[in-house]
This record gives C-alpha cells, structure tokens and sequence, in this order.
C-alpha cells in the first residue's frame, strides 16, 4: 500500500491548539505551530478543566455565532463575548467563560475551509446560502434552509465523494452524522454526535441516497430538512496522508486492535456504533504529547478532561488500542473512527515520519 501523499504539512489544513484562558476580552490565540500559518475557518473549543459545552465556532455563519456540539438544547446563540475573530494564524476569544475563563485550560481543533465565509453553491435543488471549501484538504461548510423534500439535496463543492459529514439545525436538534463505513449501506443509517445513541436505521435523515462528488441528500426530517429552518454541514473527504475515516473491530484485548492510517494522526474521534451507552472519545497529540495516550475529551458529554480509563499508542502510521473499554475495544464491538494528520507516513518525497 502506497504511503505517499498530496499534503507533507497537514498543519496547513488542520491544527489543534491549547491555551490558557485570561478571562479578558480581546484575548488572541496564535498558533504554536510554527511549519506554516492557517486561517482558520471551523474552530471547536472545549473547557478542558470544567463542566462547559463543546462550543463550535465557524466562518460560514459568522463570528459570535455559537454552537454546542454535545447538545441541541441551545440552538444556535449569538454571543460576541465568544469568538470574534478568525485570524491569519490563530483565533480571537472574548470574556466568556465557556472560551475564556481566567487560568482555565482549553483544547482548540482548528480547520481551514476556503478562507472565508464563501458563497453560495447552485449544483443541488436546494442553493446553499454559503459554501466555503477546500479542495486540497477536502473539507467544505455548508450553511442552508431546508424545504421538506425528499430528495432534496445541495452541493458541498469538494469535488470528491464525502466519507463523513455532519448536519445540525440552527434552531436545535440533534446532529446528524454520515460516515461511509457505519454499515454496509452507510446512505441508510446515521450516528448522533450529540448522545450516545447506535446508529439508526432512518429514510428521512439521508434519503436512503448516497453522498456524490457534488451533492449530499437530504430527507425531511425535521434534523435535517425542515421548511424554512436553517442549517449548518460540515464535510470531509479522505485524502491519503492527511485523513482517514474508517472502521475497526475492538478484540477486548490490552494488546489491542492495530489501524494503519498512513500517517501519524493528530486528532482521532471514535465511536461504537452497534449498541448504545458508548461515548464518542476525542485524543489529540498535544493533550497526550506520549503514549500511551490518555488525555481525552467525550464530544457527547460537557464534562471536563478525562485522563484514565482508556488508552491508545499514536503511531507513526496509525493507531493501537492499549485498554479494554467497551466503547472503544470490546470484543466484537463495531467502532468507526476519523483521524487528521500531524505528519504523513511517507511524504512525497519518499521520507518518512518518525514514531513519537
């Protein structure tokens, strides 16, 4: 299998930052990360010491616009006291204490889409009021109002089939999830980012239709199609070297089940699948800088670190599951995971990566 890769610094598409809050307004966050600047366009920051939500942030809809990942509770709030400005290399927070509280630690995941908030995508029947792409990283935000068609559907503009997206109402409701491995028809199926839930079968969600280079599908639910209401779509794309988005099978076993990525990851979210009560699990290299990993967030709970319980080893070309959590290498258990890039294996020029 080739290692090769388009991308040899996946820190110009992706970065994941730690930081300290101030508890004072205007606070700038640059990018340690010194290989090369990025614009973020989508930045995802959590309290790492306190029980506050998952706060997505991202260019499409605008600064000051907050989301919570773990709950559709909320809507969308507008808040400027949060995120207020996506910089050349960084982010800017404001006094909130959910982005900002004095002497608290947080974990920013950071994408770069089109630089911008984009415009507007005509391919599918439904016009997107926004889409802002990479077509490198493979990584596009939609902004839409549904209409309660089956079979409606709009462009995301990467220009290759997504293997993962999510979908969230604006005026609050579960996330939809996609992944291209949940089950031998994905197209039928879908996770919630929010809860804890298996996937469920459901027609209204995806319209039983497959993602294509150009549109993703939609149903008429309510999560994802509502007549008039607004909605946000993040996507993503395999790109060899950079992102991964694939399943496994957990063998209970602390010399656990091995996934080969073709790079060293920075970032892997997991989740079961095949039966509720298992968390999505989120480890990132800069909160578990050596193996075995342990520092770890769960995008469905608001609940602070966790730094025990389960364990992983990132590799210079994937990942090894070290523990027996049920959620993430029971026996059996179906788990699909997403994983970007610190460092691809191979790069193309034929040098590799070495381990941490």
């Amino acid at each position: 299998m080739a290692a090769y890769t388009t991308i040899n610094d996946p820190s110009a598409f992706f970065k994941c930052q730690l930081y300290t809050g101030n508890g004072s307004a205007n606070h700038a966050i640059t990018f340690d990360d010194t290989d090369t600047d990025m614009q973020p366009d989508a930045v995802w920051i959590k309290n790492r010491d306190t029980t506050d939500n998952h706060c997505l942030f991202d260019a499409a809809r605008g600064v000051g616009k907050i989301m919570y990942v773990n709950t559709y509770s909320g809507n969308e709030v507008d808040d400027a006291d949060t995120l207020d400005t996506f910089s050349s290399d960084g982010f800017q927070v404001d006094d909130d204490v959910k982005v900002n509280t004095n002497t608290e630690d947080y974990v920013a995941w950071c994408w770069s889409a089109g630089g911008g908030s984009g415009s507007s995508n005509t391919t599918g029947t439904i016009n997107t009021t926004t889409t802002t792409v990479n077509t490198t990283s493979k990584f596009s935000i939609s902004t839409y109002t549904g209409n309660d068609t089956a079979g409606g559907n709009f462009g995301h503009g990467m220009g290759t089939v997504p293997h993962f997206f999510w979908t969230a109402s604006r005026q609050g409701d579960s996330y939809r999830v996609y992944h291209h491995r949940n089950t031998s028809a994905p197209e039928t199926d879908y996770l919630t980012l929010d809860t804890d839930a298996a996937t469920v079968d459901s027609a209204v969600q995806f319209n039983d239709t497959a993602p294509t280079s150009t549109i993703i599908s939609l149903g008429t639910s309510g999560s994802v199609n509502e007549s008039a209401h607004t909605y946000v779509s993040y996507a993503w794309s395999e790109v060899q070297g950079f992102s991964k988005f694939g399943v496994y099978t957990g063998n209970g076993n602390a010399d656990g089940t091995f996934v080969f990525c073709g790079f060293r990851p920075k970032m892997i979210l997991f989740k079961r699948t095949d039966r509720s009560g298992d968390n999505w699990q989120l480890f990132d290299t800069e909160r578990a800088p050596y193996n075995e990993a342990l520092n770890r967030s769960q995008p469905s709970e608001n609940t602070a670190d966790y730094a025990s319980g389960n364990w992983i080893d990132i590799l210079s070309n994937g990942f090894k599951q070290r523990g027996t959590p049920a959620g993430m290498n029971g026996s059996g258990a179906t788990v699909v995971y997403m994983a970007w890039a610190e460092a691809p294996f191979v790069n193309s020029n034929g040098v590799p990566c070495n381990a941490r």
